[in-house]
């Protein structure tokens, strides 16, 4: 007839694996007739289920109604962008040059980062030259140093079409170039962080 449903308590004493409980849930389970009994109660009422119209338990017709909706806003707007339409860097960020070089020649239309305001402008034959300094979202902001001309002024709102001013070689340069700063609530950042996103 086979072995029986419920085993013999001794039986499972003298099963040294596990605990007394796990052992006679163990043998309880791993019994065919268990199988078989627990196998045609699932398949029964999973056919049941599936032939039983949803509302005969009750279910009312709200459920039926119910419209989730997500707004989801798609943009071809650009985020970010390089300064100049030529890209080739002449020198990188390091710990006593914090920004990178964009090779250039006087004249060359210099472009913001990203939007923003103009913060500040200096004019000076020294360090950074003719210099515009801009602010962005997030406490970012970007300078551009070296320039041989500045078209835009303090207050001024720029976006990714503003000509903000041209490559040149003014203050402490050798030669024609754009250099590039990005600052992060004040403390410079590897402009790369900033262009890759």
């Amino acid at each position: 007839m086979g072995e029986p449903i419920f085993p013999d308590l001794e039986e499972i004493r003298n099963i040294k694996k596990g605990h007394k409980v796990s052992r006679f849930f163990r043998h309880l389970f791993e019994n065919i007739q268990v199988k078989k009994i627990l196998g045609v109660n699932l398949a029964i009422a999973l056919i049941a289920t599936s032939l039983i119209p949803g509302k005969a338990f009750g279910a009312n017709d709200i459920g039926d109604n119910i419209v989730v909706e997500n707004s989801v806003k798609l943009t071809t707007e650009k985020n970010i962008q390089y300064p100049l339409k030529k890209i080739k860097v002449t020198q990188g960020y390091k710990a006593f040059h914090p920004g990178i070089d964009f090779d250039g020649i006087t004249g060359d239309d210099v472009y913001p980062i990203k939007k923003g305001r103009v913060e500040a402008i200096s004019r000076s034959r020294y360090a950074y030259g003719n210099a515009i300094l801009l602010s962005h979202e997030e406490d970012i902001t970007s300078l551009y140093a070296h320039l041989s001309k500045i078209n835009v002024s303090e207050g001024q709102e720029v976006d990714f079409n503003t000509v903000i001013g041209e490559v040149g070689a003014t203050g402490r340069s050798f030669g024609d170039h754009l250099h590039l700063e990005i600052r992060k609530n004040g403390i410079p950042v590897s402009p790369y962080s900033i262009l890759a996103r």
